[in-house]
């Protein structure tokens, strides 16, 4: 088998192990055993379980960033801040539920690796997890109007929501239909970025009272903002 063939090989039977039988409980010799090599074959391509293990992790990483940006290629900058506003919400939940249906448990290793209590390797995986939030955060920054360290501080919240929401549904045994679920959080996650768009603050930055404009439900689905 070629070289990088075999690495795209070990690296996706050494996902699952890690997803389902965590870091700790998965050897180089697990590893070595389940792509059907040897153990000196294994370290040629990774000098230790921590290197796989982390190449795992950006590769992870990397798919969420490609998900992401996917997700917010299609919206239209111009079509208003409230429109673009919602929209950039709504795609990137979407993109987490997609992202998380897709992984499966392997999407664990990026939002609860059980290594994260070591301070130097949670700093890689959660530049890891966040890497697309810099994208998001300029998005979002542009449809809004805020400063970015506000912004930035919203990306955070918005992406802990959304990937929360995602792995219960993914785990749930009776999941709501993925596209009614990633609706449903989109909405509650716009409802509270609404009131701080450029058109929903008063002239002194401050939100203005009230609440975001709602749309009444007609079927029996949740209200639309």
């Amino acid at each position: 088998m070629p070289r990088d063939e075999r690495r795209t090989q070990i690296l996706a039977l050494a996902r699952d192990l890690f997803a389902t039988e965590g870091y700790h409980h998965v050897s180089m010799d697990d590893i070595a055993l389940r792509a059907e090599v040897s153990k000196p074959v294994l370290y040629r391509h990774f000098p230790s379980k921590l290197d796989l293990y982390m190449a795992v992790i950006d590769q992870r990483g990397e798919d969420l960033v490609t998900a992401v940006e996917a997700a917010l290629a299609p919206v239209d900058r111009d079509a208003g801040q409230q429109e673009s506003g919602r929209a950039v919400v709504k795609a990137v939940v979407r993109a987490y539920f997609d992202f998380v249906a897709g992984a499966g448990e392997a999407s664990s290793l990026l939002f609860e690796s059980d290594l994260l209590k070591d301070p130097a390797i949670r700093e890689q995986i959660d530049l890891a997890a966040s890497s697309g939030s810099a994208h998001l955060s300029r998005v979002l920054q542009d449809v809004s109007g805020l400063p970015a360290a506000q912004t930035e501080l919203l990306v955070t919240g918005l992406t802990a929501m959304a990937r929360s929401a995602a792995t219960h549904h993914f785990r749930s045994t009776e999941p709501l239909d993925l596209e009614a679920a990633a609706d449903l959080v989109g909405q509650l996650a716009w409802g509270g970025i609404a009131v701080l768009v450029r058109g929903n603050r008063a002239d002194d930055g401050a939100p203005r009272h009230g609440r975001p404009t709602t749309t009444p439900p007609t079927d029996g689905s949740p209200p639309t903002t």
